[in-house]
């Protein structure tokens, strides 16, 4: 399977270990993520955590290389027993495994003869792989279409996730960014604003509208309209002018 083409639209990110699984890490990639993607008007669009088996994570790289989408792959590419991540790209590829000569350079530069004969496996990539530079011990991560593998560690990961963005991508940042505006109706049952809700979306496709019941025992219900500015206001006023005819009571409401 060769890397998929065109542009993408969408953003993923794969987080990869059995100690995030067990408990015994919690994952700091994703909030930094979203932060990242925010500060370039882009959003995250899903998210899966996968542990250290070869064969569930060979699985889940196949269907995510199918797509489209960019991908942000954290963790597995060192070099020691647990670290499969590269041979599992290149399995679910069915492109076999190879010495990259950038990546070469870089760690016989790092660490000179002392990169043999461990090391180096650090940089045997899937066929047609590219460098990711590393700023913080130089030792490479890599795309190979529009996946991109770097390391575990957060200090050199969210960089790397940086360098990618801005130099691959430049042309997916926007200068505007998405707004949430959020309003709460009170004293209605859920079942009750459905056909409502419903109305509201068809109405305005390009953005996203979501409800959240309150779980605490007071009836609330926070609907939140997310996208462009000026497609979320005109949503969110139709949205607000519905439940006032409807006679649903409203509480707070706030803007992101």
């Amino acid at each position: 399977m060769a890397p998929s083409g065109g542009r993408p639209e969408r953003v993923g990110i794969l987080l990869i270990g059995d100690e995030l699984l067990s408990g015994k890490r919690v994952d700091k990639h994703m909030p930094s993520v979203i932060e990242i993607l925010d500060a370039r008007g882009m959003e995250l669009s899903w998210a899966r955590m996968v542990g250290d088996d070869a064969g569930l994570l060979e699985d889940t790289l196949r269907q995510t290389l199918a797509g489209n989408d960019v991908v942000f792959s954290f963790g597995g590419i060192g070099a020691t027993p647990d670290d499969r991540t590269r041979q599992c790209a290149a399995s679910a590829a069915n492109v076999p495994l190879e010495f990259n000569a950038e990546g070469t350079r870089l760690l016989e530069e790092r660490f000179g003869d002392n990169a043999y004969p461990k090391r180096i496996h650090m940089v045997e990539w899937p066929v047609g792989a590219q460098v990711i530079p590393n700023p913080v011990n130089q030792v490479p991560g890599f795309s190979f279409g529009h996946h991109h593998f770097v390391p575990g560690f957060p200090k050199m990961a969210w960089p790397m996730v940086e360098w990618v963005l801005d130099t691959l991508y430049a042309d997916l940042h926007r200068e505007e960014r998405n707004v949430e505006l959020l309003i709460e109706a009170l004293d209605t049952p859920e079942s009750a604003l459905i056909d409502l809700m419903q109305q509201v979306m068809d109405a305005h496709p390009q953005v996203r509208i979501a409800c959240l019941p309150n779980a605490s025992g007071q009836r609330s219900i926070e609907f939140g309209v997310r996208g462009e500015a000026i497609a979320a206001d005109n949503a969110y006023e139709a949205l607000e002018t519905a439940l006032t005819e409807a006679g649903v009571p409203l509480g707070r409401r706030s803007r992101r």
